[in-house]
């Protein structure tokens, strides 16, 4: 089964970072809090854990439709191409928030996940336990979010009950205390002017 760590956003034990960074490392999947729902996650550089990840989804590495984790923006260059000013300082007052902003993706995304993927989706989250474990594993994760079967309850919030459904599928869960029902907003950035994909938990009024 997988195991279950408990890390706090306010006093992160760093011996238990440790555990989670080296599981990520590995190739294994991770279930992580977010500032919106919970979310399976792995690394960016290893691909066998991009094909669990899609496995899970029911759908191929190069159709499934993953979003990056960043620490900030500092990174994101390495993965997108060359945004305008306006974009920047939309992301730059958005973030670190409930957001999703889909980018034009540079040559390096194709071949990270075995597609010919034109677009990736990045977020930074405002949620400390999910940004300190991208800074310590020093690369974005790969992520999507965790869904119940359930027409009534869309996602699960209850780390315990992600530890039972999935447990055969992934490798740890990261108990960050209850998610929340709600995901990110999506901005489409590769339109002029960008587009509201889906009115999610973040506040489209942060944005223009």
């Amino acid at each position: 089964m997988a195991a279950l760590i408990k890390l706090y956003e306010d006093n992160t034990n760093e011996q238990h970072l440790s555990q989670v960074v080296e599981v990520l490392r590995k190739g294994g999947l991770v279930v992580i809090p977010t500032d919106t729902v919970y979310a399976i996650a792995c690394a960016l550089d290893q691909p066998k854990a991009i094909e669990r990840l899609a496995k899970i989804k029911g759908v191929k590495p190069n159709k499934a439709q993953f979003s990056l984790i960043c620490y900030d923006l500092s990174n994101i260059s390495d993965y997108t191409r060359q945004m305008n000013n306006t974009t920047f300082k939309m992301m730059k007052r958005a973030l670190p928030g409930a957001f999703t902003f889909i980018l034009e993706a540079n040559n390096r995304v194709p071949k990270l996940f075995m597609s010919n993927k034109k677009t990736v989706g990045i977020r930074v989250p405002d949620n400390t336990i999910a940004r300190k474990i991208t800074q310590a594993l020093g690369l974005p994760l790969v992520v999507t979010s965790v869904h119940d079967d359930d027409e009534v309850l869309e996602y699960i919030t209850d780390p315990e009950l992600i530890q039972e459904k999935y447990s055969h599928q992934i490798d740890l869960v990261v108990d960050g205390g209850y998610g929340n029902l709600e995901a990110s907003t999506i901005v489409d950035c590769t339109t002029e002017p960008p587009e509201i994909i889906r009115e999610g938990l973040g506040s489209v009024d942060v944005l223009f």
